[in-house]
C-alpha cells in the first residue's frame, strides 16, 4: 500500500530560549481498524506529544487522539520498510510513511523528543526542582509512620508519654541552668571578696574582738575570713536537691519508657515482618497476574492491527484465519436474513432478446467477443471424464467442481457449477444476473457498487467494493459486465444467454491502497429446454427447465492461505447460486415467460 507523507517543518530545530523542540507535522497513514484498514492523517509532534488529526484544514476541531511519548515504545516493522509502530501500554498506533527516507527522519525525531522528556535530561530537573523529592520523602515518612503505629494502642500511649516527659524534662533544664548561672555568679562574687580581705589584712593589726567563726588562721600565721555555708534553698531560693530528685525520676521514667517501647517493638517485629512477607506474596502475584493480564490483552487489542491481516508474514496462524473468515461470513449471514425481511421488490421488465443479440461497436467489443467465444468453446465442455476437474458439492441438481492452480503462491482455481433450475428461462436468468438496478436485492457480498461507464446497451464497466471479512483484506473489482443472446446453429438445438464479467482497467477508478485489487473472469451460461405441454394447453412456467454453466475464474491479488480461500469458495459459491436462482424465480413467478 502507498501511503502520501508530506513534513511541514520537517528539519526540527530547537529553541533556544524554551529548550523545547519545535513543531513536526506531516501526512501519515494510520492503521484504523479492519474494515476502513489505512487512512491518511495529519501528524503532529509537539511537546513530547504525538497527536493526530483527520486532516490538516480539521486540526481546529482538536485532534483524534494522542499519545505521550515519555514512555513510548517506537517499533520499525521487520519487512515493511515504510512502517513504523508506536506502543504505549496496550495502546498501539500503526504508522506508514511515504518511503523509508521518511520513516527514518519521523522515528529520530520522536526518539528526540522522547530523550528530552526523560527525567534524567537538564530540562527535566529544571521542571520538575528538587521540592518533589522532598514532598515526596516527606509523605512517604508521614503515611509509614501512621500505618505502622495506629494498630498498636500501647505504642502510642508510651509515644505520649514519652511527649509528656520530654514537656517535664525541657523546664527541669532550664531550672538547672538558672541555678547553675546563679551558682557561678555567687563564687565569682565569692573570690573577689576574698582577695579583697587578704589585702585589708596585710596593712592592719588584727583585731582582738573578731570572733573564731569569722577567722580562720593558717599554719603560716596567715588568716582568712569564714563565709557562712549556703542555706538549704540554695542561691535565689532553687532547692537543688528536690530538683536533682525530680531530674533523676524523669530520666528513669524516660528510660524507663523506652525500654517498654522497645520492647512492644521487638514483640511486634515479627508480627510485621509475617504481615511484610505476606504482602510481598500478595504483590508478587498480583504483579504476575496483571502481567499476564497485559500479555493477554495486547494480544487482543492488536488483534485485527495490520499484523494480523492475510499475509507471508502473518502472525495469526492459518486456523486462526479460517476461523476468523468463518466467523465473520456467519454474522454477514445473520444480517442478510434479517434484511431480507424488509427488502422492497423492485420490478424491471426486460428488454426483448433481439436487443442484446448484437456485440456492439464501443471500443471493447472485440474484447467481448472473444470472451463469449472462449466461454462457449470451453465453459461448456463436459468435465465428467476431466481428471483435473474436482468434484467438491453435490446438492440435488447442483454439482460445483474445481481445479486446483496455484501461481507465486497465490490461490487461483478456476470454479465450475451446473444446475438445473425449473419454471425460470435463460434469458430471465441472465437479465437478473447482468442487471445493476437489481445487484444489491440479491449479492450480499457486496458493500457498495457503481456503474463507471455504459459501453452501449448491454454492456457497462462496473466498480464495486465487497464487504471485508477480517483477518481478509477488502477487495474490489472493476469490470466490463456485457450480456450476449447467442442463437443455436441448429434448429433443434436451444438459444444460449450468456452474461461475461472479466477485469479491465479505467481511468475513473484506478486501484488505491484502502482495498486489493481483486481480476476476475466470469461467465453466467443459460440455456432453456421446454417439455410440451398436455394436449392443447399453452407453456406454462412448469414446462420450463433452466441448464446453468457457472465458470469463475478469480484471482484474490494478494496471499491468503490456500487452504482457507478454498473452504470459503467450497461454502460460498453453492449458497450465491442457490440464492440468485431463488430470487430469479420469485421474481418471475406468475409472469408471463420471457424466452
Amino acid at each position: 500500500m502507498s501511503e502520501k507523507s508530506s513534513s511541514s517543518g520537517s528539519d526540527e530545530d530547537v529553541d533556544p530560549e524554551s529548550g523545547q523542540h519545535v513543531e513536526l507535522g506531516g501526512v501519515l497513514s494510520k492503521w484504523t481498524n479492519y474494515i476502513h484498514g489505512w487512512q491518511d492523517r495529519w501528524v503532529v509532534l509537539k511537546n513530547n506529544t504525538l497527536s493526530y488529526y483527520k486532516s490538516e484544514d480539521e486540526r481546529e476541531y482538536g485532534c483524534r487522539g494522542s499519545l505521550c511519548l515519555s514512555k513510548a515504545v517506537i517499533m520499525p516493522h521487520e519487512f515493511d520498510e515504510c512502517r513504523f509502530d508506536i506502543s504505549v501500554n496496550d495502546s498501539v498506533w500503526y504508522l506508514r510513511a511515504e518511503d523509508p527516507e521518511h520513516r527514518l527522519q519521523w522515528i529520530e525525531s520522536i526518539e528526540l523528543h522522547k530523550a528530552e522528556s526523560g527525567y534524567g535530561s537538564e530540562t527535566s530537573l529544571r521542571r520538575h526542582g528538587s521540592m518533589l523529592s522532598l514532598t515526596s520523602a516527606a509523605s512517604a515518612l508521614s503515611a509509614t509512620s501512621t500505618s505502622s503505629f495506629k494498630k498498636g494502642h500501647r505504642l502510642c500511649e508510651k509515644l505520649a508519654e514519652m511527649e509528656t516527659f520530654r514537656d517535664i524534662l525541657c523546664r527541669q533544664v532550664d531550672t538547672l541552668q538558672k541555678y547553675f548561672d546563679s551558682c557561678a555568679d555567687a563564687v565569682s562574687k565569692d573570690e573577689f571578696h576574698r582577695d579583697k580581705v587578704v589585702e585589708e589584712d596585710e596593712d592592719e593589726f588584727p583585731s582582738t574582738s573578731r570572733t573564731d567563726g569569722e577567722y580562720n588562721h593558717n599554719n603560716n600565721g596567715s588568716k582568712e575570713k569564714l563565709f557562712s555555708p549556703a542555706s538549704p534553698k540554695g542561691i535565689n531560693g532553687i532547692d537543688f536537691k528536690g530538683e536533682a530528685i525530680t531530674f533523676k525520676a524523669t530520666t528513669a521514667g524516660i528510660l524507663s519508657t523506652l525500654s517498654h517501647c522497645i520492647e512492644l517493638m521487638v514483640k511486634r517485629e515479627d508480627s510485621w515482618q509475617k504481615r511484610l512477607d505476606k504482602e510481598l506474596e500478595k504483590r508478587r502475584r498480583v504483579e504476575d497476574a496483571y502481567k499476564s493480564a497485559m500479555n493477554e490483552l495486547k494480544k487482543k487489542s492488536h488483534y485485527g492491527g495490520p499484523d494480523y491481516e492475510e499475509g507471508p508474514n502473518s502472525l495469526i496462524n492459518e486456523d486462526e484465519f479460517f476461523d476468523a473468515v468463518e466467523a465473520a461470513l456467519d454474522r454477514q449471514d445473520k444480517i442478510e436474513e434479517q434484511s431480507e425481511k424488509a427488502r422492497i421488490p423492485r420490478l424491471t421488465p426486460a428488454p426483448p432478446g433481439d436487443v442484446y443479440s448484437s456485440v456492439g461497436s464501443h471500443r471493447f467489443a472485440a474484447k467481448v467477443e472473444d470472451m463469449v467465444q472462449n466461454h462457449m468453446t470451453y465453459s461448456l465442455q463436459d468435465v465428467g471424464g476431466d481428471a483435473n476437474w474436482q468434484l467438491v458439492i453435490e446438492e440435488g441438481e447442483m454439482k460445483v467442481y474445481r481445479r486446483e492452480v496455484e501461481e507465486n503462491g497465490i490461490v487461483l482455481d478456476p470454479l465450475k457449477a451446473t444446475h438445473s433450475v425449473k419454471g425460470v428461462t435463460g434469458h430471465e436468468v441472465c437479465h437478473y444476473f447482468w442487471d445493476t438496478s437489481v445487484r444489491m436485492d440479491w449479492e450480499t457480498t457486496i458493500e457498495n457498487f457503481n456503474v463507471v461507464e455504459t459501453l452501449s446497451d448491454n454492456a457497462v464497466i462496473v466498480y464495486q467494493t465487497h464487504k471485508r471479512v477480517w483477518p481478509a483484506s477488502q477487495r474490489d473489482v472493476l469490470y466490463l459486465s456485457a450480456i450476449r443472446k447467442i442463437l443455436a446453429t441448429n434448429e433443434n438445438d436451444p438459444d444460449t444467454w450468456l452474461v461475461c464479467n472479466f477485469s479491465v482497467d479505467h481511468d475513473n477508478a484506478a486501484p488505491s491502497n484502502r482495498c486489493v485489487r481483486a481480476k476476475i473472469n466470469v461467465a453466467m451460461i443459460c440455456q432453456t429446454l421446454v417439455s410440451p405441454p398436455e394436449g392443447d394447453k399453452e407453456i406454462s412456467r412448469d414446462n420450463i427447465l433452466c441448464k446453468i454453466t457457472y465458470v469463475a475464474n478469480v484471482n484474490p491479488g494478494g496471499w491468503a492461505p490456500a487452504s482457507v480461500l478454498r473452504a470459503v469458495a467450497k461454502r460460498e459459491y453453492p449458497k450465491f447460486l442457490k440464492r440468485f436462482t431463488t430470487y430469479v424465480q420469485e421474481k418471475t413467478a406468475g409472469k408471463p415467460i420471457l424466452f
